[in-house]
């Protein structure tokens, strides 16, 4: 399983890093990055992709 998020569409807005914390954190260029395996918690990585108000993360696998 594989997570991205896509640089140019994504606000910062932190959604995904309140969501699951363990595999998303908001770094101090403002851009979401990911910090662990959606596998640490696929329920709360396919949450985070779901409320993500501007679409800039995906899972692959």
């Amino acid at each position: 399983m594989n997570i991205r998020v896509d640089g140019t569409k994504c606000s910062g807005i932190g959604m995904c890093e309140m969501t699951a914390p363990t595999v998303f954190e908001v770094g101090d260029d403002g851009q979401a990055h990911v910090i662990g395996g959606a596998e640490d918690d696929v329920a709360m990585a396919q949450e985070a992709v779901a409320n993500c108000p501007t679409g800039a993360i995906s899972i692959d696998g």
